[in-house]
Order: C-alpha cells, then structure tokens, then sequence
C-alpha cells in the first residue's frame, strides 16, 4: 500500500512540475503567443461570472485541502 502513496506523490510533482515549467516558458518567451497561468486567470476574472467561479474553486480548494483533513488531528482526543 505504500507503493501507491509515492506513485501518487510522484505524479502530483510531475504534473506541477510541468505547470511550473509552462509558466518558466511562458514568461521566458513573451514574445511568443504562450498563454500562461495567470493570462488564464486574468481572462476568467474580466468577467463577474469568471470571479465567482473562481472564488468557488478557491474555497472548494482550501475546504477540502485543510478543513476536511483535520479528523486525524481530533482522532487521539477522547
């Protein structure tokens, strides 16, 4: 079962190091018609239904990331 938890972590640094690396190029090379992250994000926030939608994400993001994981932490206290 532990193999599955590092195959797992090796994929989320693959697919965020590839992020990061499309970003890099994308930045590095303003001349080209690379769209990178945060042209996405600009694009999404000019209208108000982007905003909210994003603001949706981001609260999906952080419940799931950090409040839904804290039942190991209440696990120990009876």
């Amino acid at each position: 079962m532990a193999e599955h938890r590092w195959i797992g972590y090796l994929v989320w640094a693959l697919l965020l190091g590839a992020v990061f690396a499309w970003e890099c190029v994308g930045l590095i090379r303003a001349d080209d018609a690379v769209p990178t992250f945060s042209d996405a994000v600009d694009a999404t926030m000019r209208y108000p239904a982007g905003r909210w939608a994003l603001f949706a994400l981001w609260l999906w993001l952080g419940w799931h990331t950090f409040i839904r994981g804290w039942h190991f932490l209440l696990r120990d206290m009876r």
